[in-house]
């Protein structure tokens, strides 16, 4: 095969993946096999990372053991308790950003028909993410606390990776910045040590394709309005 060609087949496959993937916000009951999940977590695992230094350990909660922990962790949301980011959340949000936080949290109401302004709706409709939106699956990803903030780095790219993985694998997925808000209750309820720096979680499995809540796609920002070329 010629190598242009070929080139255009590899980066097809990374577009089409990268084009498919969206924030899941409901699943399907239906639990993914081990043989699978265990597919996805050896590709993710080909991250690069600082020095090679791989930080991300990762917890997969399933089954019985998901619901206690999904009923503990929506009991504590839901009481407007916890709020204990190991690593700070944005202080706040200005120009483009705010422009387009918006336009991604009005799609998600007007999807839903929640009226905007409806503080209650919103509010009922964030609590979801500690339903985890029905997945049966939810991994929760966290680093060493020595490593600081490029060990949070690195298990970005790492849940980048994990998604994508899940996406070629037919699987849905959702990154939640939400359920690291309760990091002292997770380390607890998952013994995990002191040291341990809760990233984020990832509500994972089989995408409701019928629900209308997955079917709108928020935008993306041009090469223009985020890259600056040097080249003198």
């Amino acid at each position: 095969m010629d190598a242009a060609v070929n080139q255009n087949n590899r980066i097809g496959v990374l577009e089409e993946l990268l084009n498919e993937r969206y924030s899941v916000r409901a699943f399907l009951a239906k639990e993914v096999d081990r043989a699978t999940i265990e597919h996805l977590l050896t590709t993710a695992q080909r991250t690069a990372s600082w020095c090679n230094s791989q930080p991300w350990q990762v917890v997969i909660a399933s089954g019985e053991a998901k619901e206690r922990f999904r009923k503990l962790i929506y009991k504590e949301a839901s009481g407007g308790l916890g709020d204990d980011y190991d690593f700070p959340p944005p202080r706040e949000y200005l120009g483009a950003y705010l422009e387009r936080r918006r336009e991604s949290g009005f799609q998600l109401y007007n999807t839903l028909g929640i009226v905007r302004g409806d503080k209650s709706a919103y509010a009922k409709q964030a609590l979801e993410n500690y339903n985890f939106f029905g997945a049966p699956h939810v991994a929760i990803i966290h680093t060493d606390e020595p490593l600081g903030i490029y060990g949070a780095i690195d298990c970005g790219a790492y849940v980048s990776n994990f998604m994508l993985a899940a996406q070629a694998l037919g699987l849905g997925t959702i990154p939640q910045a939400a359920l690291a808000r309760h990091s002292g209750l997770i380390r607890r309820h998952f013994n995990l040590s002191a040291d341990r720096r809760i990233v984020c979680g990832i509500s994972f499995g089989y995408a409701d394709n019928a629900h209308k809540v997955n079917s709108y796609r928020t935008s993306r920002a041009s090469v223009a309005e985020t890259v600056t070329f040097v080249d003198e």
